[in-house]
């Protein structure tokens, strides 16, 4: 008999990624919802329509450009906050790769820094190839451009457009990945996790929007960039950290027998 303690074999639960329906709900669902609210608002001209209300109640003109409530305070300092939060995030994954105590958070805080990471790095590289124009710059809002649609040409000698999707909001709706990191330790915070991407994001969306930086349109593909690239990460990172997970629980099983 071997004299090592034996090691009761735990079984991994079922992967979330594995059940029914989870692909369903947490990609096919969100894609035609985006491409619903899309239709609408950049086919329907209801980007524009709500642009309108908010130059109309700014006086005509977009008199909040500069104010320190959006300029400073939500743009300036949503910016610091965000990137805070992934210092933060970075040094408990340091701190959780150094010790073996928190070695169970090793995959989910990288995640987290990665998903934040690349979910922002993902809406700077679509705004440098989509080439669309910010609300300001348009002859309807006092600039010297007309309107061209995403999938449009532009007129030879018109200036780039760097507008879309929105890059402000990304810095929040990134934050979306707190849901999937719940669902790696601890799935009754998911719901938590989702609100502050989703609040974070909708703050700093819409303070853009009232200073004439951006359609809500911008904004929605913001959150589903960034949705999608958490998603994708998360279906990666679980499945790594099954297997990292299985092998020592199948090597202390083997001890023990």
């Amino acid at each position: 008999m071997s004299s090592v303690p034996a090691v009761p074999f735990r079984p991994l639960p079922l992967a979330a990624a594995t059940r029914p329906g989870f692909l369903r709900s947490h990609l096919w669902l969100p894609l035609l919802l985006t491409l619903a609210a899309s239709a609408v608002l950049m086919g329907m001209g209801g980007d524009q329509w709500l642009a309108d209300q908010f130059y109309r109640l700014e006086g005509q003109q977009w008199a909040l450009q500069n104010a320190w409530a959006t300029s400073q305070l939500v743009h300036k300092g949503g910016k610091w906050a965000s990137a805070l939060g992934v210092l933060v995030a970075i040094l408990l994954c340091t701190h959780a790769w150094r010790s073996d105590r928190t070695a169970a958070w090793r995959w989910p805080l990288l995640y987290l820094v990665l998903a934040v990471a690349l979910g922002t790095a993902a809406v700077s590289l679509l705004k440098s190839v989509t080439n669309m124009d910010c609300p300001w710059d348009l002859a309807r809002y006092g600039g010297l451009r007309e309107y061209v649609g995403v999938f449009a040409s532009r007129p030879p000698g018109m200036p780039r457009g760097v507008c879309f999707p929105a890059g402000h909001s990304s810095a929040g709706f990134a934050w979306v990945s707190l849901y999937f990191f719940a669902l790696l330790v601890r799935p009754a915070w998911r719901w938590r996790g989702l609100a502050v991407g989703l609040v974070a994001g909708g703050v700093f969306g819409l303070s853009q929007q009232l200073r004439g930086a951006h359609f809500l349109s911008h904004d929605l593909w913001t959150l589903a960039t960034c949705w999608a690239i958490s998603l994708g990460l998360y279906l990666l990172v679980q499945r790594i950290d099954a297997r990292t997970q299985s092998v020592p629980a199948i090597a202390a099983q083997g001890e023990a027998a």
